[in-house]
């Protein structure tokens, strides 16, 4: 593998970054349908510019924790495991100016798509699925500096431990997690969950991993002591992204082909709730504070803000066709 990066440099586009344009959190949403990166003002709920990714397409995005960069993988335009393109690189966007001003090349075709940052090595982690690893990029002079196997096909999503000690990937088609020694950079175990598994997420305190089930309707909790399926929480339709809010005491789960969010009781391990989504809900952010949450609903292109106290959908905002992916770009 190999990159390559634009005669560009990022630290003199940040330095030179006018301070009323930094200082605003904004949301940021992939626009699979358009293969553009929506860049949104959640307080007017407006969206500021669409820009073009350069690629087709890109489905998940993550900012730097300055909140001044948008990291893309350009996946490509088939589903997991389905026949497509394979994508071959990631654009890294200035959200202040609204354009791409950097480019990792992987060297050929993996299919790159869930980006995350190390919570304590800041190295940028891709899931690069053909290669059946993760990729790791400086993000201070976007080269790769290493991989990770994962031993498995398909790994689509990733989880990082906010230690910085292990890594959880869902492996869709085989329907496995892979345990990753991240300091090592080597697979630890694979779990075997369902013959088809979809997203990956894990609660703040790190014990435990949630992945859905693709083929019955329910969601698997992975205790990350014994590395082993503790318990199975039934849901009314199959499940989706996961995320657990910021104090640890409940987990959300989409369901898309119900148009609901189930809200899971982290103690009891039981669904508690069940709110009304726009159709097609797939994946899941927390805002910073822990007050609200967005959902991003695919096939009615919008994101909706949740707000936590009440378990009510307060706005819901129109973020583009195939609204997917979705990152907080913090102010500062």
């Amino acid at each position: 593998m190999r990159s390559i990066q634009r005669a560009l440099p990022l630290l003199l586009v940040c330095s030179a970054l006018p301070a009323t344009l930094a200082q605003q959190p904004r949301l940021l949403v992939a626009q699979k349908g358009e293969q553009s990166l929506a860049i949104v003002d959640p307080v007017s709920g407006t969206i500021l510019a669409s820009v073009p990714e350069g690629g087709t397409t890109g489905h998940e995005v993550v900012a730097s924790s300055d909140g001044r960069l948008a990291y893309v993988p350009i996946y490509g335009n088939s589903g997991v495991g389905k026949p497509g393109t394979d994508g071959s690189n990631l654009a890294v966007i200035d959200i202040a100016r609204q354009k791409i001003i950097g480019n990792v090349d992987f060297g050929h075709g993996v299919r790159p798509h869930m980006p995350i940052f190390g919570p304590k090595d800041g190295l940028l982690y891709v899931t690069t699925e053909l290669d059946q690893s993760i990729t790791l990029i400086d993000p201070k002079n976007l080269k790769i500096v290493g991989s990770i196997p994962t031993g498995q096909p398909q790994s689509h999503m990733l989880a990082l431990s906010h230690d910085g000690l292990r890594g959880y990937t869902a492996n869709v088609g085989p329907g496995t997690v892979s345990v990753l020694d991240i300091p090592n950079r080597k697979v630890l175990k694979i779990i075997p969950v369902s013959g088809d598994t979809q997203r990956i997420s894990i609660t703040p305190d790190d014990h435990w991993v949630f992945t859905s089930d693709q083929v019955k309707p329910q969601l698997a909790v992975i205790d990350t002591t014994s590395g082993q399926v503790a318990y199975w929480i039934p849901l009314e339709g199959l499940g989706y992204g996961t995320a657990a809010t910021l104090d640890g005491r409940f987990l959300l789960v989409t369901i898309p082909s119900k148009n609901k969010v189930a809200v899971v009781d982290l103690q009891s391990m039981k669904v508690v709730r069940s709110i009304d989504t726009p159709s097609d809900p797939e994946e899941l952010l927390m805002q910073p504070g822990g007050k609200l949450a967005w959902i991003s609903s695919v096939a009615s292109h919008t994101e909706s803000e949740l707000d936590l106290t009440t378990w009510q959908i307060t706005r819901k905002i129109e973020t583009g066709k195939g609204t997917d992916g979705i990152a907080w770009a913090a102010g500062h």
